[in-house]
């Protein structure tokens, strides 16, 4: 699934065209030119886990976001829904019944036309279906075809249909026809695609240093007009200094992840461009509230206490800044003054009062993370460090997302660890996705991984969609309570950081901004290549 990927109010751009540092690697003898037209974007993981955009939930939306449209699209500048497919959209005064006009003269990668008809059919498989992030949908009760570009949408309960329509998953709409009579599933998974954005699938080698190449498709609706990247390439390189190395030799054009030395050093070279802004992402650590010792909220409350959060970000050198509460700040629901503090005596006061703590017991504890990242394992590292000197031991296994995912999920709650720690971010621009995934109770076990089962917490998720769409006032109160709840009363999550993304590109892309909607997602149209 996608929480081990490594976006906020737009920040300003830090741009770093000129100065000294690494001078003489970069020259404009080793830079593409505009007639090369490719996009080269080194990513330190395997793009794709699934084709098929009904499920896809993985690292894949930062392709597929170049391949496929959804109604909508989200603005960091205004915070709202602009045109994508749909020109135009209006909704009933109770927010029940909404009405997309769509644009005209759309055609699918297959070259089937992108109508009203179309829309119905991609959003009714993706819900039929029920994978990756389908429960967006869950409000529509009825979509109804008007005519050949009006779709009718009936709620079952109020919804922003709008914001929901432009998210980074299961919101594609694609040609339900693409297979023809066979099995579309099938079809998607040997690398084809159905969308119909600006580029199309051109190759695709699983396991590959160069994973996927897409191409220009020449009716997209957006044009080609002016100069624009034919051609974008995805290269798979884990290692940051070789990504950074391929950076300066102009053999890639974009590094989305750097660590915070190398992204300084490239702020201080010549011919790379920086841009530093903060994210809708953010670090969760997660308590088991239902087996083990953390059952015991003395037990939470101390480990919430013992975590460093001033240092950890001073650590992280600017890629990072602090969490107030569970929501980053730019979505509705973001709660000021719920940033928490490191309080050591605090933590080995309620040690003490659980039966442990220096003279107490010895108190054992199981921790996972994802295998490779180097910030949580800065969490991990200091977190064992401080807890050590409380007389707790914490046992620390670093795993790939699948095992990890995998363990947390256990049938068995022996075999689930005590504390799991993973990113996330919103499925859309609203703070709804982490209450309902993270937070709801849920059988079986997906991403409530502290196991939490609170029918009066519950009812209060169910009411945020509604809340949200008619009363945003009410939707602040609601969402403040909710985390004052879940992290300080029953101190089931602690939030160490948001992260700030720091990325690293030739100086001669133009037009590159980051849209925090969209995690690590490059739209490669809309850049302007230099020459």
């Amino acid at each position: 699934m996608r929480r081990f990927l490594v976006l906020g109010v737009l920040a300003v751009l830090a741009l770093a065209g000129c100065g000294g540092g690494e001078a003489g690697e970069i020259s404009a003898a080793n830079l593409p030119s505009a007639k090369d037209s490719t996009f080269v974007y080194l990513h330190h993981l395997d793009i794709v886990t699934d084709w098929d955009p009904a499920s896809s939930y993985s690292n894949e939306v930062v392709a597929m976001e170049n391949i496929y449209d959804s109604l909508t699209k989200y603005n960091p500048r205004t915070r709202r829904a602009a045109p994508r497919l749909a020109e135009r959209w209006q909704t009933s005064s109770d927010g029940k019944v909404w009405t997309f006009t769509l644009r005209g003269g759309v055609v699918f990668h297959t070259g089937r036309p992108l109508d009203a008809a179309a829309v119905k059919a991609s959003i009714e498989r993706t819900k039929r279906i029920g994978a990756g992030a389908a429960y967006i949908w869950d409000p529509v009760q009825q979509i109804t075809v008007k005519d050949p570009l009006t779709v009718e949408f009936r709620l079952k309960y109020a919804a922003p249909l709008d914001l929901i329509a432009s998210a980074d998953y299961a919101a594609f709409i694609y040609d339900t026809q693409a297979a023809g009579s066979g099995d579309l599933k099938k079809w998607f998974q040997a690398g084809r695609d159905a969308g119909s954005g600006p580029y199309t699938v051109a190759s695709w080698k699983k396991g590959r240093e160069k994973e996927l190449v897409l191409r220009a498709f020449d009716r997209y609706w957006g044009g080609w007009e002016g100069p624009h990247y034919r051609n974008i390439e995805f290269r798979v390189t884990p290692d940051p200094d070789r990504a950074y190395r391929l950076l300066l030799r102009g053999e890639a054009s974009y590094v989305q992840r750097l660590n915070p030395d190398l992204f300084h050093r490239a702020r201080a070279t010549a011919g790379v461009r920086t841009l530093q802004v903060p994210s809708f992402q953010n670090l969760l650590v997660l308590f088991n509230t239902a087996s083990g010792p953390l059952a015991d909220i003395r037990l939470r409350k101390a480990v919430q206490k013992a975590i460093d959060y001033d240092g950890l970000v001073s650590g992280l050198k600017g890629a990072a800044a602090p969490a107030s509460g569970l929501v980053p700040e730019g979505l509705l629901g973001h709660a000021p003054g719920l940033t928490q503090k490191q309080d050591l005596a605090g933590a080995t006061a309620l040690l003490t009062q659980a039966g442990y703590g220096p003279g107490g017991n010895p108190l054992r504890l199981t921790l996972t993370y994802a295998e490779g990242d180097d910030d949580e394992e800065l969490l991990v590292r200091r977190l064992k460090r401080t807890l050590a000197e409380l007389n707790v031991q914490l046992d620390a296994k670093a795993m790939p997302w699948n095992d990890q995912w995998d363990r947390g999920k256990a049938a068995d709650p022996a075999k689930r660890q005590d504390i799991f720690v993973m990113y996330w971010y919103p499925d859309y621009a609203d703070a709804y996705s982490w209450f309902l995934n993270v937070f709801h109770s849920a059988e079986p076990v997906s991403f409530n991984l502290t196991y939490l089962k609170n029918k009066d917490i519950d009812a209060k998720i169910d009411r945020l969609p509604s809340l949200g769409t008619n009363d945003r006032s009410a939707a602040e109160t609601a969402y403040a309570d909710l985390q004052r709840s879940l992290i300080e009363e029953k101190a089931v999550v602690a939030v160490p950081w948001v992260l700030t993304y720091q990325r690293a590109y030739l100086g001669n892309v133009q037009g590159f901004t980051d849209n925090p909607a969209y995690p690590n997602v490059v739209f490669v149209h809309e850049l302007i290549p230099g020459g």
